[in-house]
């Protein structure tokens, strides 16, 4: 199981979800360009000290990642609100990558296109999105409880 973000544009959101990433065992891709520099400080301060953990791999565009993710066995499962998917009804697989857009823009079109599934949190009427990293653990939680993937509870998990 992978976590994808798609050009991220607030560093303290990317800061939570390497902490997520790291406390559950999950490798994060990061295609860039980023909204922020890297070494923000606001990234440093979410993830705490749990960021130096993750296993991120960062892709220089679009094509970089889709490239590497072709190379690997496991489907793109885009999270989004133009998702046909229910979350409830979503089946994961163990080497799924969760990709999210940005937080302005979104995902862009060849996202949407290149996606294997296209899967919704199901929110209240007159709601536009929730944050991505609030996205990225309610999508998580659900694909590790489903592939029961979750930590066994040792100090260093491994990176799947």
């Amino acid at each position: 199981m992978r976590i994808a973000l798609h050009q991220p544009d607030q560093a303290g959101n990317v800061g939570t979800i390497l902490r997520l990433a790291a406390c559950l065992g999950v490798a994060v891709d990061i295609v860039e360009p980023c909204g922020f520099p890297w070494g923000d400080r606001a990234l440093r301060r979410a993830g705490m000290d749990y960021a130096e953990l993750a296993a991120v791999t960062r892709h220089a565009d679009w094509d970089v990642f889709e490239a590497a993710a072709r190379g690997r066995s496991g489907r793109i499962v885009l999270l989004t609100t133009q998702g046909a998917l229910p979350l409830p009804e979503a089946c994961f697989e163990a080497d799924d990558i969760l990709l999210l857009g940005s937080e302005s823009r979104g995902a862009p079109p060849e996202a949407h296109a290149r996606a294997d599934l296209r899967v919704r949190i199901p929110q209240v009427p007159g709601t536009r999105s929730l944050n991505i990293a609030v996205a990225a653990g309610i999508a998580l939680g659900e694909a590790l409880r489903q592939t029961r993937l979750w930590p066994t509870g040792s100090l260093a998990p491994e990176v799947r």
